[in-house]
């Protein structure tokens, strides 16, 4: 007899058999037993709650801070005819109403939401009215303030265990400590700790770590005997397209992505990399995370990251296939001084803080003790050029407020245009009768998949215009004339980074930031910084510390790393 969970996978998702440590995950769920799930990066963590799921009634809530990568599992699920609902920061109020009201009375599965959504008083209220069976918290260190991404934001979804005692949580992340992943099970309330660990040994993955003077003859060098798709991770948007240029130049395809490229070229190198038809894609840290393509031979850090976690989230993007890949490090002592100096820009004094506080309400015209829950475009390069401050000041300033919960700060993230008929069919079908011109608009639109008078659904203009032969600029005109006239809701598509005011504008002279809490911070960062800095001088093995660091003890050497292989070659060097 086929087990259950097997056939569930086989039929949503095509596979025969689970990836190590998977099954064991999800029978825990089954047992509605809290579980936190540590599987590395490309281990599978959504088939884990999304399997046991599909075999209960009630709804899934999947907590995410990312946007980019709950639309991606949203449009997966959407594909597989699993019906599901997501709330993120680019929605307006209407669609998160709907939202939460298909949720609440229709078939609705997986409900994927920001975990800033849970501060709406109104949210809570219809989601505490739910059938909620599980609650899944993906990147889960994010509650932790040991972790490497502290969101304060995070231990709002203890309401969501107050709301639902009875729905069983499964967390999930890539990396943790033994010290964060307790910490994790405290903040959600744990009925018994019980952690799931895959270990982070990948065997296939070569680790080496390079000081180089000309870091970019030897990335040449590396790229030229690592055959197949590369990632090389840069430290800025202006280093992203300066890298792929100069690869270029030396005859190997290559793209970049970074926050600031336009969506065009990002959906075009994007495709072309995962098509295989360019070879290298040049990226700030904003390109990998849900991506799953497991051909690729080798990651590159052209910089050096802040953490151990951030450094082997990354490198794991590597070998996913199970075949031979490498992870290399080329840093030089300029890299170690600019890490240095970037740590203390990190933690900008309170003053600067409240200051730019200010300035972000007067540039909005935001009202004191109004702007809750608001969501505005954000443009930091206007924004600091208007005040005067240091772009990255007041980047890092936005931090703390967000770390405060006073606002949440979103990447740049491409949000389609969104279209849902505001009249009933009646009234529509009078409309097209007497608006012969719109007709033909309204008639594509009915099409839209999901049923443009239940939900929001979204639209392209270029592909609409091309179906009426006119240009896209006349589809957005009679959208909007739509819209105007109360026919239906038109949300135009958007690709800023957004800013959403979590609580009403504050005076300056009454706001309190926990100075005690960025100190400890300060603190934790420094130790994580001092774990990489142990790391680029380590003296061993490569895979022994990393393992190391996160708790898993490596009884021998890898034997594969630069550091091994150095040694080995000393060794056979005195043997001969």
């Amino acid at each position: 007899m086929q087990d259950k969970s097997l056939g569930v996978l086989k039929e949503f998702w095509g596979y025969d058999s689970f990836r190590p440590l998977q099954k064991e995950i999800i029978d825990s769920v089954l047992k509605k037993q809290d579980t936190l799930a540590l599987l590395p990066t490309g281990g599978g963590k959504s088939v884990c709650f999304q399997v046991p799921a599909l075999q209960m009634e009630g709804v899934c809530i999947v907590v995410s801070p990312l946007i980019a990568l709950m639309q991606d599992q949203v449009s997966s699920l959407k594909k597989k005819k699993i019906p599901v609902e997501v709330l993120h920061s680019g929605m307006s109020k209407r669609e998160v109403d709907i939202a939460l009201d298909n949720c609440l009375y229709g078939n609705i599965k997986f409900l994927y939401l920001s975990p800033e959504r849970l501060q709406s008083p109104w949210a809570r209220e219809k989601i505490a009215h739910m059938n909620v069976r599980i609650i899944a918290v993906d990147e889960a260190h994010c509650i932790s303030e040991w972790g490497y991404d502290f969101r304060p934001s995070y231990l709002n979804i203890t309401e969501l265990r107050d709301m639902h005692p009875h729905a069983t949580v499964i967390a999930l992340t890539a990396s943790a400590t033994d010290r964060v992943a307790d910490d994790i099970q405290d903040k959600l309330n744990f009925t018994t700790k019980h952690v799931l660990k895959a270990s982070f040994a990948r065997e296939n993955i070569a680790f080496m770590t390079l000081k180089e003077g000309d870091k970019m003859s030897r990335l040449i060098r590396v790229l030229e005997w690592a055959k197949g798709t590369c990632i090389v991770y840069v430290g800025s948007r202006r280093e992203a397209q300066e890298v792929a240029l100069f690869i270029l130049q030396h005859g190997i395809s290559a793209g970049y992505y970074h926050a600031g490229v336009s969506q065009k070229e990002k959906d075009q190198f994007f495709e072309q990399w995962m098509r295989s038809e360019i070879r290298v894609m040049v990226a700030t840290n904003a390109f990998g995370m849900g991506i799953d393509k497991a051909s690729v031979r080798a990651v590159v850090h052209l910089y050096i990251p802040d953490s151990l976690e951030t450094y082997y989230q990354q490198a794991g993007r590597a070998g996913r296939d199970g075949n031979k890949a490498y992870s290399v490090t080329l840093y030089n002592d300029k890299d170690v001084e600019l890490l240095k100096d970037n740590f203390e820009k990190q933690f900008p004094a309170i003053d600067l803080v409240k200051k730019v506080y200010h300035f972000l309400g007067s540039y909005y015209q935001i009202a004191y003790e109004s702007g809750a829950l608001m969501s505005f475009d954000f443009d930091i390069r206007d924004f600091s050029k208007k005040y005067r401050i240091d772009p990255l000041e007041a980047y890092h300033s936005l931090k703390v407020l967000e770390r405060e919960a006073l606002l949440q700060i979103s990447d740049a993230v491409f949000v389609p245009s969104r279209v849902r008929i505001e009249i009933d069919y009646n009234e529509l079908y009078s409309f097209q009768v007497a608006h012969k011109l719109y007709d033909p608009l309204i008639k594509l639109l009915l099409r839209a998949e999901g049923g443009v008078f239940d939900h929001y659904s979204v639209v392209h203009e270029k592909m609409l215009a091309k179906q009426l032969g006119v240009e896209p600029r006349e589809i957005q005109k009679r959208l909007h004339e739509l819209h105007r006239l109360e026919v239906l809701d038109y949300i135009p598509a958007s690709s800023m980074p957004t800013v959403v005011f979590l609580q009403d504008r504050i005076h300056t002279d009454l706001l309190h930031l926990d100075g005690a809490s960025e100190k400890r911070r300060k603190e934790q960062k420094e130790a994580q910084l001092r774990a990489v800095f142990d790391y680029l001088n380590e003296k061993q093995c490569r895979v022994k510390a990393l393992l190391n660091y996160f708790g898993e003890r490596l009884t021998q050497d890898c034997g594969n790393c630069d550091l091994c292989r150095i040694r080995k070659q000393e060794q056979n060097s005195a043997n001969s």
